[in-house]
């Protein structure tokens, strides 16, 4: 009798741990969308226990020990999912599990065709910028050219590139003239053609401001301005009537008169601009040769505004331009006459453009 209780006893003990062996639990891990298997996706439940699931999605944790157990089910791209479950399990197996792509927000991205890979409103553009007051400042100093006014600026050289006549280029962070783009009331000034003498034939009583954009940035604006762009914004007529007229004299035999007009009446405004400027040979250091040449020079520069509705706007300006330098020895350009000891440089300038556009609000 004794050997059958032990006999029973052993069996049970036996049957017991095996059973205990025996309690496991399986998932099959899928995407969500898709169905597909989720190839080496973890199943963990502690330290010590933990599956990987198959080439069929299947992870398996074998020997469960305790009465319930919590698993967490991830996978890379997926949102982890964490659930507890009675053992021995009593439903069907294996569980399925369908994981969900994981949803993170980014940041905005832009992908434009533009020249630029993002909007230019958004673009950190350095403008420096010349307001009223510096101009009236700069026109009362030079009234007859805008060179005086760039000089000042930081990273502008004013370079002299003929004695004779005066000629100055604009250089702007050590480049070449001819890689500064002039531009007025944003188109190109003299339709593009405005190196050389452009500089020293722009008086600025006209104007309202003044914008430089030096770097890269500019290049939008044409090749011609790989170095940067100085953008000469003109006065727009108000409602109340403007009237400027300046008279300057040099103590070096310089004359210059300027006289701006600008009124507005309903959907017509239009302003009116011309100055004349009369230099005399000038020499400072009794060289008999011209520090300054004689210069004789007239700019017209009417512009008219048509506004049929509060929303459109028609703009017509004209630019003319018309002047004589001499330069050299004195006695050539007292004669108009080179020879071969006298030496004479002689620029004749006509420029004439014109601007049409037309505005929608």
């Amino acid at each position: 009798m004794n050997t059958i209780k032990l006999f029973i006893a052993v069996f049970l003990l036996s049957f017991g741990s095996l059973a205990q062996a025996q309690n496991s639990i399986t998932f099959k891990i899928t995407d969500e969308e898709t169905g597909e298997p989720l190839i080496g996706a973890t199943v963990y439940a502690s330290a010590t226990m933990g599956a990987i699931a198959d080439n069929n999605g299947l992870a398996t944790i074998n020997n469960i020990e305790e009465e319930s157990i919590t698993v967490k089910i991830s996978f890379v791209g997926y949102e982890a999912i964490k659930s507890t479950y009675s053992i021995p399990y009593q439903g069907k197996m294996p569980i399925e599990i369908k994981m969900e792509h994981h949803h993170e927000e980014v940041e905005e991205m832009v992908v434009t065709a533009t020249r630029t890979s993002r909007s230019i409103e958004d673009i950190p553009t350095r403008i420096e910028f010349l307001g009223a007051e510096e101009l009236q400042e700069k026109a009362v100093m030079r009234s007859a050219n805008i060179a005086m006014l760039l000089r000042e600026s930081t990273g502008i050289q004013m370079q002299v590139t003929s004695p004779s006549s005066a000629n100055q280029s604009i250089r702007i962070q050590g480049l070449d003239g001819r890689y500064t783009q002039l531009m007025k009331d944003g188109f190109p000034l003299y339709g593009g053609f405005s190196g050389g003498l452009s500089i020293m034939q722009i008086p600025p009583l006209d104007l309202r401001q003044v914008e430089v954009i030096k770097g890269s940035n500019s290049t939008l604006y044409g090749g011609g301005a790989i170095a940067g762009l100085v953008n000469l914004v003109s006065i727009r007529p108000e409602e109340e009537a403007l009237t400027k007229v300046m008279v300057d004299q040099t103590s070096a035999g310089g004359t210059t008169l300027n006289a701006f007009y600008a009124s507005a009446e309903n959907r017509w405004s239009y302003t009116l601009f011309g100055s004349g400027h009369r230099q005399t040979a000038y020499d400072a250091n009794d060289d008999n040769f011209s520090d300054l040449p004689e210069t004789r020079s007239i700019t017209l520069n009417p512009t008219i505004f048509f506004k049929p509705s509060k929303t459109d706007e028609f703009r017509l300006a004209l630019n003319g331009t018309f002047e004589d330098r001499w330069g050299g020895n004195l006695n050539a350009v007292d004669d108009r006459e080179p020879n071969a000891q006298n030496y004479l440089q002689e620029n004749e300038s006509r420029r004439m453009s014109y601007q049409l556009s037309y505005t929608k609000t």
